[in-house]
């Protein structure tokens, strides 16, 4: 046969496109020719395939070898495609059978040696292979992540010369164990934290219903510790949230299989760009908004961040996704996160202080503030101020309410809402908040009192309703009653 044809996937944002991949071996002098818009680490592919070739002990064609990557408009990346090139030709050389090749699909990075190495987005793969109704095989650094995907026949190879034995029907491949049951995530406990009962009540609201904290306070009040422990009273990740997750983490090589129903916590340093935030480049990644999808984002002192970093956090705050746009590509990248931000109430950190006063002018402090734009405040459901601890507080011994407690009472909350209308509060539209935030007579005066006091706009006056579904769920309450929505209104006031 002068002519071999293998499939694989490249990776498109979330999707995994098939990628065919031809051999053709002509007369002339001996050439290795790679067309199909291969990017760099593609190109090198040349000199890895022939080393892997030779040192399996196979014969490297002394032939014009020309590989196509189909279809040809799609860039193609990394050193995914090593092995169904190197399979393509043994095959075009008539020195592996290519029986198999229809119903299968193959994925891998190869060494000098021949031996395999993992790759990115592996479950991404193993997905759109599901799809597609056919067999993979992965490196097995890589096949065991693919396996967490139910329904998917995956296989996993050391080696070339293993995956030719297999097709030579010569051998076996060994299918990777899903392992879904893993070890409880072992988060930091809310326990450590003293004092601060007001905030961990607002943190707890937010963990029930999805809504995004804000935290003003002076330095020194638990505003990191309280972040880093959030994840630890979130309600349990279901097995599609895990998936997302552990699917958008794949595309960056990050994803391990400890992580697996673990809540992502992602916390970019103040000096990170626009394009770390939301995701980019030529090829494009997800960015940390959607490394932390089903997950925390947490954004330490926030207005150190550049104002046209934090403006990219406005759309994905609303829509849950982000798209990224170039010149000849276009990706789409899930982005459900909860943003948790701190921050000081003036660049000194001591406005407000009992004990220590502020240096600051009004206009430094108006500049401060002003870092943080109305629109972005606006939808921040929870604004709260961590006040400094009392002597009594920060000397009293024993520990706090441990966050297994806190966890059940969310997780309880969080049922509720998912019996009712199968999403937590804060992804309710607007005729779902209609049907499913009805005030009595008694808040909707208290509701009307506060638009106007408060100056809420349309969007937060909808922030505050679900806010108050999420206490009532708490409470286990059918109803929203004036007790419930005064609390919402409350952490609707502008922290700081």
């Amino acid at each position: 046969m002068a002519v071999a044809v293998v499939k694989s996937r490249a990776l498109n944002g979330m999707d995994a496109p098939e990628v065919v991949v031809e051999a053709h071996l002509a007369n002339g002098l001996p050439a290795f020719t790679l067309v199909g818009l291969p990017e760099t680490e593609v190109k090198e592919a040349r000199d890895r395939v022939r080393a892997a070739i030779q040192n399996a002990r196979f014969e490297f064609p002394a032939r014009r070898i020309t590989v196509n990557l189909a279809p040809a408009d799609l860039p193609k990346e990394s050193g995914r495609f090593d092995l169904p090139i190197a399979l393509a030709i043994l095959a075009a050389s008539g020195q592996i059978p290519a029986d198999k090749f229809k119903q299968t699909e193959f994925a891998g990075e190869l060494a000098l040696t021949g031996e395999l190495r993992p790759v990115r987005g592996a479950l991404a793969m193993a997905l759109a292979t599901r799809s597609a109704g056919r067999l993979l095989v992965l490196p097995a650094a890589s096949a065991g992540e693919a396996a967490l995907a139910s329904g998917v026949d995956t296989l996993g190879a050391t080696s070339l010369l293993e995956v030719c034995a297999w097709l030579a029907g010569q051998g076996t491949l060994a299918a990777p164990v899903s392992d879904n049951a893993c070890a409880a995530p072992d988060y930091p406990d809310f326990a450590d934290v003293k004092g601060q009962a007001a905030t961990k009540r607002a943190l707890e609201v937010a963990a029930a219903g999805g809504h995004s904290v804000l935290m003003a306070g002076p330095p020194g009040t638990g505003k990191s510790m309280l972040a880093a422990r959030f994840p630890g009273i979130l309600p349990a990740m279901n097995e599609t949230e895990s998936l997302e997750a552990a699917a958008v983490q794949s595309l960056n090589g990050g994803f391990r299989h400890a992580h697996w129903r673990r809540r992502p916590f992602r916390a970019p340093h103040h000096t990170a760009s626009a394009v770390a935030l939301v995701g980019g480049g030529g090829n494009p990644r997800p960015g940390e908004i959607s490394l932390a999808h089903h997950g925390v984002l947490f954004l330490d002192e926030l207005p150190e961040f550049s104002r046209q970093v934090l403006e990219v956090l406005r759309e994905p705050l609303e829509t849950g996704r982000i798209t990224i746009s170039r010149a000849a590509r276009q990706a789409d990248f899930p982005a459900r996160f909860q943003l948790v931000a701190a921050m000081n109430p003036c660049p000194c950190g001591y406005l407000g202080h009992p004990t220590q006063a502020c240096r600051d002018t009004p206009d430094q402090i108006a500049r401060y503030r002003g870092r943080i734009s109305g629109p972005l405040l606006d939808r921040i459901d929870i604004q709260i101020s961590v006040p400094a601890l009392t002597q009594d507080e920060l000397m009293q011994a024993g520990a706090g309410e441990a966050s297994a407690a806190i966890r059940e009472r969310v997780q309880a909350a969080r049922d509720r809402q998912m019996a009712r209308q199968g999403k937590p509060n804060a992804a309710l539209g607007t005729q779902e908040i209609d049907q499913h935030c009805t005030l009595d007579a008694a808040g909707e005066a208290l509701l009307k009192q506060a638009i106007a006091r408060l100056n809420l706009s349309a969007r937060a006056y909808h922030r505050v309703l679900k806010l108050a579904r999420s206490v009532a769920d708490l409470a286990g309450s059918d109803a929203i009653t004036s007790a419930h929505l005064a609390e919402a209104i409350q952490y609707r006031r502008q922290a700081a």
